[in-house]
Parts: C-alpha cells; sequence; structure tokens
C-alpha cells in the first residue's frame, strides 16, 4: 500500500520512511504542507501521516483543505502538542487519529494498520473476505488452511483488493499501490501477467478476482 508522510524534519522523515518501507509499505515522504497538499490531489493514499507544525502550510491546514474538496484519505496527525484541547481541534478539522511525539514506531505501526482498513471497524490485524484470511503484521495469506505462496507484487494487489471488496478496483490505483512507481506497469501488461499469476493461486480456493472491462478488477466468491 501507499503512504504520504509529510514532515519536516528531516531526521524523522527519514526514520519513518525507511521503517515503513521496511514494513512493506510505498512512502512517498514531502517537508512541508504544500507539497503534501499536492500529492494529495495527485495521488490516493491509504494513510496520510502529516505532521501538525510544518512550512507554508500546517498539518491541520492540509486536513481541512482535503476534507473541503470531500477527500477521504485518512490522516494520522503526528505533533508535540498533547493538551486535550489541540487534540480535539486537530480531530475537529478531519483528522482521524493523533499521534504525539516522541512516539513508539511499532504504535505508529499499528495504527496506521487500523487506519487503512475499510470503513465500518470490522477488521483487525487480519483482513477476512469470504476464504481469505491476509496478515497485515506477518504478511502471510491463508485459504483455509492452507497458506498461499504470494510474491511482494501479488500480496500489494489481493491486499488491496481485499481492503475494496466488493468493489472494483481501477488498474491506475493498483499500479500506485503495488509498485513503487505507478508508471511502470502502465502501458504494458504487467498487470494482466500479476492478476493471471494470482488467479491460479487463488484457483480452487473460493475466491477468485474478476475482470470488470473498461473499469478494472474486483474480488469475488467462486
Amino acid at each position: 500500500m501507499r503512504l504520504l508522510v509529510a514532515e519536516d524534519d528531516p531526521r524523522l522523515r527519514d526514520v519513518l520512511v525507511r521503517g515503513l518501507e521496511a514494513s512493506g509499505y510505498f512512502v512517498d515522504a514531502v517537508e512541508n504542507g504544500a507539497e503534501a497538499l499536492e500529492f494529495l490531489d495527485a495521488y490516493e493514499y491509504a494513510v496520510a501521516i502529516l505532521d501538525w507544525r510544518m512550512p507554508r502550510l500546517t498539518g491541520i491546514d492540509v486536513v481541512e483543505r482535503i476534507r473541503s474538496a470531500a477527500n477521504g484519505t485518512a490522516v494520522l496527525m503526528l505533533t508535540a502538542r498533547d493538551a486535550p484541547a489541540d487534540r480535539v481541534a486537530g480531530l475537529d478539522a478531519g483528522a482521524d487519529d493523533y499521534l504525539v511525539k516522541p512516539f513508539n514506531f511499532d504504535e505508529l505501526l499499528a495504527r496506521v494498520r487500523a487506519l487503512q482498513r475499510r470503513p465500518g471497524g470490522t477488521d483487525g490485524r487480519v483482513l477476512r473476505r469470504g476464504p481469505l484470511a491476509l496478515d497485515l503484521v506477518t504478511r502471510e495469506v491463508m485459504a483455509g488452511d492452507f497458506p498461499l505462496h504470494l510474491t511482494a507484487t501479488e500480496f500489494r494487489i489481493l491486499e488491496l483488493l481485499m481492503l475494496r471488496a466488493p468493489a472494483v478496483v481501477d488498474r491506475q490505483l493498483i499500479a500506485q499501490h503495488a509498485w513503487k512507481d505507478e508508471t511502470q506497469p502502465m502501458g504494458s501488461n504487467a498487470i494482466d501477467v500479476r492478476m493471471a499469476r494470482l488467479r491460479g493461486k487463488l484457483a480452487g480456493t473460493g475466491a477468485e478476482v474478476v475482470t470488470v472491462r473498461g473499469s478494472g478488477y474486483r474480488l469475488a466468491a467462486t
């Protein structure tokens, strides 16, 4: 999945990027609120991690602007401000969660996982759709009692399809979330090849990837 990190402290930004990428995410990182707004306008992110105090536009400014534009990206606000009034201000502006610096990185990961789940809060660390169970922490996938051995790209595609199920996911969004450079698979058969391989691995499990012509793909029960 693809995340946005907006943090003006270069050392903390580097720590966040390295830690999140080591946990299997693709990360776009910016150093100010104006750049964060540009990226949020251009791409769809599973979660945006925004520092409260940034140059040009603050994290609060960014949240208020994307919410006014009906952008529903999940937002985790990072800040050194821990007074109740500050937390209320951040949440009222449209942030979904709030983490006070300094923080434990494992807690940040847990909050990111919670925010990337589909609305309704029915998922824990394990996504369950029909016979499939995908563990967001161990990155293992089970079909009933049997493990599915997926490549990293196949895992990211299935994760996205499971998070969005039963909705259709278009090719551009798949490219953004499954490839570091989202332009790489576009204009080639890379997505089709990965989908064919994923279909083969799902054969007989009770779940399948369905092609919706002209729209994209969705996960369905066989």
